[in-house]
């Protein structure tokens, strides 16, 4: 599979989905769609993970799902994370959760700690051929995977995605961003975690 001549700028496929998520609805980014998530302006309901091990966003993703059933849960990954943690893939769909949606922004790089291609890039630079991550979601078995090279056309969809039943799984053919530096943490991690429970807690409440 051959790395799509069209992608999408990595800020606007953010700021899509900035605009379409609900107020009630946990948004988790890390490495670069952390970064431009935070200059969008995160909510008390949204977890960038700065600092963080590459990767993990999907399982912690999960195990917000399955713990607040009654809310959307939103993870924004890289494709380099994505492939440092292929395992999470498969505990996702056995664990079925209907309210969690997977996004991957594929760049073709491991953007924040120097731009390096990814194994992908690499092999598709080598041989032509790419990873095909959806692929991989299909043979993990997500309820619904899309794939969008186009901002506007993601901009014009991401609503109806965000609302279909999941596990999902959506591939976003992106941009890498010239010279970009790593997501600076917003404060220290076991506080922002506090204040995320506390935030998912005020709004059960009010259900």
């Amino acid at each position: 599979m051959n790395q799509p001549a069209l992608q999408m700028p990595l800020h606007d496929a953010l700021l899509a989905l900035h605009r379409a998520r609900a107020p009630e609805d946990v948004v988790i980014t890390s490495m670069g769609a952390a970064r431009e998530w935070m200059a969008l302006g995160a909510g008390p309901l949204d977890l960038p993970l700065v600092p963080s091990s590459m990767g993990t966003a999907p399982s912690i993703g999960l195990g917000l799902a399955l713990a607040q059933p009654g809310r959307r849960v939103i993870v924004v990954n890289g494709d380099g994370a994505t492939l440092m943690h292929l395992g999470a893939l498969v505990s996702i769909t056995a664990a079925a959760p209907a309210n969690l949606t997977l996004i991957v922004q594929d760049n073709g790089v491991y953007e924040v700690t120097g731009a390096q291609p990814t194994p992908g890039a690499a092999r598709a630079r080598a041989d032509g051929s790419s990873v095909d991550f959806i692929g991989m979601a299909r043979a993990c078995g997500f309820r619904s995977i899309f794939r969008f090279s186009d901002a506007g056309q993601w901009a014009r969809e991401v609503d109806r995605i965000l609302a279909t039943e999941g596990p999902n799984f959506v591939l976003l053919d992106v941009s890498p961003v010239p010279g970009a530096v790593g997501p600076r943490s917003p404060g220290p991690a076991a506080a922002r975690a506090r204040d995320l429970h506390r935030a998912l807690s005020r709004e059960a409440s009010r259900d």
